[in-house]
């Protein structure tokens, strides 16, 4: 295994040992893990924010292949990290060697993709409107315009995704093709890990020439690292993906700077599956098998964990419930961290205490173990509408179930849903016809809809929305995966007036780079996307 040094990565340098000091944890054993991880100093974090600034200054200047190239660097040497990575995941997360190793695929197929737009270029949205000096009754200016990068950029890392989400995930990959510096503060719960893939990044930018900043990866002990980088006057953005008590904290910084600044989180979702009477009575079984297996996938520590279904209560139902509960059992694997543990073990003792809510199964394991057994529970549409806390997220494999006697029942549920990461429909072809009226409701509370499927899981690919409306994320309009997480990073530019010997190559009339763009009104260019 590499050996580690438990060091914060500032620019081509490294931390000291005078700041406070935290471990890896097994949480499958409690074992504490080497070595011991030294917390960034105030002074570390200005240093990561100051090389950073200095960074956007030539990189936000380079041009896409140049970005592309680096973004392929990092995922080749991540990839070569190899087995060494994937025991030192395992160690820190207790997560099988086949999702890890799926993790890691999909951490580098995502530095590939934005790799490939950064080198394709059409995402700076390029817009010509040429000058008409003989308009009356005012001439019309040239004017041209395409997204900037905004500076440097704040990443937390995910305590569920160690790969994907965290130092080398989608927010790094889509901010650095965007030409954004990134800080990564490394989550507690594997730094080892962090350190493993944060050299690899340093390790590439230094091997592509990439100026000193453009990547810093802070260790932090308690809230004050994390804090202070959302403060700082000289980061731009901040993606998070976690709860919604940290995003929340996250936005408030932000907001409360003398210069407020964009904070990208994800927070918090139910993920709802509504089962339509037909697919209910066809093919109940079916449902209630791939219902419990996405509830329990990955201990229920997903974001796009079902945490609440809604069923019609008639004879197939009861059916449904007792096949929902036999699929539902204990899994050997611990929860990621003690916290989320404790968090999952209090919801749960929560939600058994509400009045209307009655307990179907419910088999909390050895506390030592970080409780890692599922829970279901079913409760009316009078007893959900009646308790906001029932729309509340458990992280952890649980779920509710909600039955209801009506269709306007089903709707007015639905109207009063918070926003979700998605919402999920089993339903035949004569189901969606009756109940139109639902997708257009859940239209208005979801970032991805999903028919006869599970939430579970998210494709890293060009169509795909992971985001959605409050809380789910801090902004609706953005995906944090998919090409599209790139425009999080920047901001429109015009140029009026500019001789062409001035402005970039992505706005000269000729199109040097042969990218997509809209020329006086109408879309001109090649009309394709970059593939990975």
């Amino acid at each position: 295994m590499t050996e580690l040094t438990g060091l914060s990565l500032i620019g081509y340098g490294r931390g000291d040992k005078s700041g406070a000091t935290l471990r890896g944890v097994n949480p499958a054993t409690g074992e504490q893990l080497p070595p011991l991880f030294y917390g960034a100093t105030l002074a570390e974090v200005d240093a990561a924010a100051q090389l950073a600034d200095k960074a956007f200054a030539e990189y936000s200047q380079l041009p896409g292949r140049a970005r592309g190239a680096f973004l392929r660097c990092v995922a080749d040497k991540v990839e070569a990290l190899g087995l060494p990575l994937i025991e030192r995941v395992a160690q820190e997360t207790a997560l099988p060697a086949g999702r890890i190793q799926g993790e890691l695929g999909r951490a580098c197929a995502g530095l590939r993709m934005f790799a490939a737009v950064a080198e394709e270029g059409s995402w700076v949205d390029a817009r010509i409107d040429h000058a008409e000096p003989e308009r009356q009754p005012a001439p019309k200016p040239d004017l041209r315009s395409w997204l900037r990068p905004l500076g440097p950029v704040a990443v937390f890392g995910a305590s569920n995704f160690p790969l994907a989400y965290s130092v080398a995930g989608g927010d790094t990959a889509s901010a650095l093709a965007a030409g954004c510096p990134v800080v990564v503060v490394a989550h507690y719960a594997h730094p080892g890990t962090a350190e493993m893939v944060g050299q690899a990044v340093r390790d590439a930018a230094e091997e592509c020439g990439m100026p000193e900043g453009v990547f810093s990866l802070l260790y932090g002990v308690g809230n004050d690292v994390g804090q202070a980088l959302v403060k700082h006057p000289l980061l731009t953005a901040v993606g998070f993906t976690g709860s919604r008590r940290g995003g929340l904290a996250l936005l408030q910084l932000a907001n409360n700077r003398s210069a407020p600044i964009p904070v990208y989180a994800e927070m918090s979702s139910v993920n709802p599956v509504f089962v339509l009477p037909g697919a209910l009575r066809e093919r109940g079984a079916e449902i209630a098998a791939g219902l419990a297996g996405s509830v329990t996938l990955g201990v229920g520590q997903f974001c796009t964990n079902p945490g609440l279904v809604i069923l019609s209560k008639e004879a197939a139902a009861t059916s449904f419930l007792a096949q929902l509960q036999n699929a539902l059992t204990d899994y050997p694997t611990p929860m990621l961290t003690a916290s989320i543990s404790k968090a999952y073990r209090e919801g749960i003792s929560a939600r058994r205490n509400i009045k209307g809510v009655s307990v179907l199964s419910e088999t909390l394991g050895d506390e030592s173990e970080h409780g890692d057994a599922s829970a279901l529970m079913c409760a009316s549409v009078k007893a959900f509408l009646e308790n906001p806390s029932l729309a509340e997220e458990i992280f952890g494999p649980t779920t509710l179930v909600v039955t209801h006697e009506t269709r306007d029942e089903v709707l007015q549920l639905a109207r009063n849903l918070e926003g979700q990461l998605t919402a999920t429909i089993h339903g035949t072809d004569e189901d969606l016809r009756e109940w139109a009226a639902l997708v257009r409701i859940l239209e208005t509370r979801a970032g991805r809809l999903v028919f006869n499927g599970f939430p579970t899981g998210v494709e890293v690919c060009h169509a795909m929305v992971h985001g959605g409306p409050f809380p789910a994320t801090s902004d609706g309009r953005t995906t944090s995966v998919g090409p599209r997480a790139i425009r999080r990073w920047a901001r429109a530019v015009c140029y009026q007036g500019f001789p062409a010997a001035a402005l970039p190559a992505e706005l000269l009339d000729e199109n040097p780079l042969g990218i997509q763009r809209i020329v006086d009104g109408e879309l001109n260019g090649p009309h394709s996307e970059p593939r990975i």
